[in-house]
């Protein structure tokens, strides 16, 4: 196993042109934090520095990542109108915070009449007391025939 050196030597902190359209280029593609500083060519500490001392360096991510998402919104947009479903169910998840039903709501409705309830009632008292009465003439005949 061979060790690599990597030489350092301290580079001066301007936010040129060159390298603001590198930010901007490496927001644009979605790249973020660490990754987004050595795509564009600095380390991830000269970019926090950067971004510190030149607040145009951070605008340059910000417009990045505004052109990205507008350019993805517009063709997913574009995909959704010529029928895409896909695509139009992500339009409206991500827009326009939208979801689909997770749950079916189901709604029985039943009227109680309390008429009709207690006359229920009555009728099985009247069955049972009818019961009663039969057998206990059974058990009284039985005794006396005994």
């Amino acid at each position: 196993m061979t060790f690599h050196s990597l030489p350092y030597e301290p580079r001066p902190l301007t936010a040129t042109e060159a390298r603001l359209e590198a930010i901007y280029s490496a927001a644009r593609m979605g790249l973020k934090g660490d990754t987004l500083a050595l795509a564009a060519g600095m380390t991830p500490t000269e970019y926090r520095r950067l971004c510190q001392m030149d607040p145009i360096a951070e605008y340059a991510e910000q417009k990045g990542r505004a052109d990205g998402e507008m350019a993805m919104a517009t063709v997913l947009n574009d995909a959704a109108l010529q029928g895409d479903a896909k695509a139009a169910l992500e339009v409206l998840k991500y827009a326009h915070k939208w979801s689909a039903p997770q749950s079916i709501q189901v709604q029985v409705e039943q009227k109680i009449s309390i008429i009709a309830a207690l006359e229920q009632a009555q009728q099985r008292v009247l069955e049972l007391t009818a019961t009663d009465v039969a057998e206990e003439q059974q058990r009284a005949d039985a005794h006396l025939l005994r």
